[in-house]
């Protein structure tokens, strides 16, 4: 596999320029000098409060420094990529602290040596001159099934005890207070991370790891009495959920973990007071999800919800979670909105016959138009067309289609945007929608010249394309040219649809020699593709098909 690209000037900069990014972009943030400490622009503000001290190596953001800001933390030392601050650096930020008038500092600190003994040896030598420090180390790792003498690892859980402890600081609680607060807080606590292999797989992918069944995993580990660091979690008990993001999971697959967590939780009588999705402490570009469930009662739940300006905690409702929010209903069709009413008159059977031609041409045709697609898409036009000939088959063998020709391409516009999909579904759909307007006031053969003409326009106007740059439109504006014919009395319908259609096949040939200037093939480097539109080719295809059911 081949190793990923890192977007940085130098590995030995990379952290100081990371900072240094982030104070450039809030106001709200300074930079010690001399030090890979960001601290608030406000310092005066804490004079009288207590001062929140947190941090560690780098490569976890948002974490530290995005949750440095009024209602959070005061200042954070930052080390080299997943390496420990240096003492001196701690030392630093806890005297500018001090000397801003903080009345006390509390260190909040991941249970990892590193960083125990910089921040203790920092606290000890602070002591000595004279600073009122003390320091809660953060434990909420809930992956050991057996005591370790290391303890547990601090991991997202951290970044509700910055909420909590800053919360109570803005306030003018005491460092006394905080302390015995925000440790009993800690204790009641529990994160389990679930990575995943760092691949980009799509969601059809084989390798999909089911979302219910992983969290369910993790939930059961977190909670399972025999697991020495669980967090006990009795059916009534009120938490506040964390879902974070490690790094490299999508947002797709965080928002169906988020809805699967908390499904699961409430399956287990478990009311989640408060949920925080997104990337709160991340480990570079880790694949992968860590839970964190905070046990709450109305103080700590008020505690999360106090009022911050650190950047990265995210702008969460104060209202619970729930899997039971009830749906906004569908609005009703209104009156203006043909009804798709059925007939069983000769038109309905003409219909059903061309109907039946168009969906046979198109799947004998489904390779080939996958073929002329993988030189400049995705490989899928002749299924795309493929799917929408199997929908109209399927339609039409269950009830007869509508006779009336307005109602039969509004049904069939509503048909391929539900089953077509891709950018064809919704191209044709606007070409019938458009088309059946002119129909409602009768289908004399002027009438199908509008039609055409209509559904045209409504493509171009929201396509985008035009004729020239090598899409469907090519075919299609070449067999509306040949329709104006219907306007001249006397107008033979057979006669002037057949030189439609060769107009329409020509059209798609000539695609072979255009540069294409939208769609897709646009994107490509080739000047020329040499070789047909498939999208033309399907339109000429679709026309042949359609005179071949009215011959017959």
């Amino acid at each position: 596999m081949e190793v990923p690209k890192k977007l940085v000037n130098s590995v030995a900069s990379c952290a100081d320029e990371a900072l240094a990014g982030l104070v450039a972009c809030n106001p709200g943030l300074r930079l010690l000098q001399g030090h890979r400490v960001v601290l608030r622009a406000d310092l005066v503000a804490i004079r009288g409060r207590v001062a929140l001290l947190s941090g560690g190596g780098s490569g976890h953001e948002p974490a530290h420094a995005g949750y440095v800001g009024k209602g959070m933390l005061t200042g954070v030392v930052a080390g080299a990529v997943f390496t420990s601050p240096a003492v001196g650096s701690i030392l630093a930020a806890i005297r500018a602290v001090t000397q801003a008038g903080a009345a006390g500092t509390l260190l909040i600190v991941k249970n990892y040596t590193g960083d125990r003994l910089n921040f203790g040896l920092a606290l000890e030598r602070a002591r000595v001159e004279g600073a009122d420090v003390r320091m809660v180390v953060v434990g909420d790792d809930s992956a050991f099934a057996a005591p370790k003498k290391a303890g547990r690892r601090g991991l997202c859980g951290t970044v509700l005890v910055h909420k909590v402890a800053g919360a109570l600081a803005e306030a003018g609680a005491s460092l006394d207070e905080i302390v015995e607060k925000v440790s009993a807080a800690t204790k009641a606590m529990g994160t389990h991370t679930g990575p995943l292999c760092p691949l980009c797989l799509v969601p059809c992918s084989p390798q999909v790891l089911p979302a219910d069944e992983a969290v369910e995993t993790m939930l059961a580990h977190m909670t399972d009495p025999s697991n020495a660091s669980r967090l006990p979690l009795s059916p009534g008990a009120s938490v506040v959920l964390v879902v974070n993001n490690l790094g490299g999971l999508s947002c797709l697959e965080l928002g169906i973990v988020a809805g699967a967590a908390v499904r699961r939780l409430e399956s287990r009588g478990v009311r989640i007071a408060r949920a925080l999705v997104g990337s709160f402490m991340t480990a570079l570009e880790m694949a992968g999800v860590s839970l964190t469930l905070m046990l709450v009662d109305e103080e700590l739940v008020g505690l999360i919800d106090a009022d911050t300006t650190a950047m990265a905690w995210p702008n969460v409702a104060p209202a619970p979670a729930t899997s039971q929010r009830e749906e906004v209903p569908a609005p009703k069709e209104g009156q203006g909105t043909t009804q798709h009413e059925t007939s069983t008159g000769p038109g309905a059977a003409r219909a059903r016959k061309v109907l039946e031609g168009v969906c046979s041409t198109l799947l004998a045709m489904e390779e080939q138009l996958n073929e002329l697609d993988r030189a400049a898409g995705d490989g899928d036009c002749g299924h795309t067309h493929a799917r929408a000939a199997r929908a109209i088959q399927e339609w039409v063998r269950a009830r007869p289609p509508p006779a009336a020709p307005a109602q039969l391409l509004s049904t069939l516009a509503d048909l391929l945007l539900e089953k077509m999909g891709g950018s064809s579904g919704v191209l044709y759909g606007l070409f019938l929608t458009a088309a059946a307007r002119p129909l409602l006031d009768g289908n004399d053969l002027p009438k199908w010249a509008d039609a055409m003409d209509a559904g045209i326009e409504a493509m171009q106007r929201y396509g985008g394309a035009a004729p020239g740059d090598r899409t469907m439109l090519d075919s299609l504006c070449a067999a509306a040219q040949a329709l104006q014919a219907l306007r001249s009395p006397g107008a033979n319908l057979l006669s002037v649809l057949a030189t439609a259609v060769q107009s329409a096949e020509a059209a798609a040939e000539a695609t072979r020699h255009m540069v294409a200037g939208a769609g897709r093939a646009s994107y490509i480097s080739s000047a020329q593709l040499l070789q047909p539109d498939p999208g033309a080719v399907a339109v000429a295809a679709v026309l042949r098909a359609v005179l071949g059911g009215l011959q017959s």
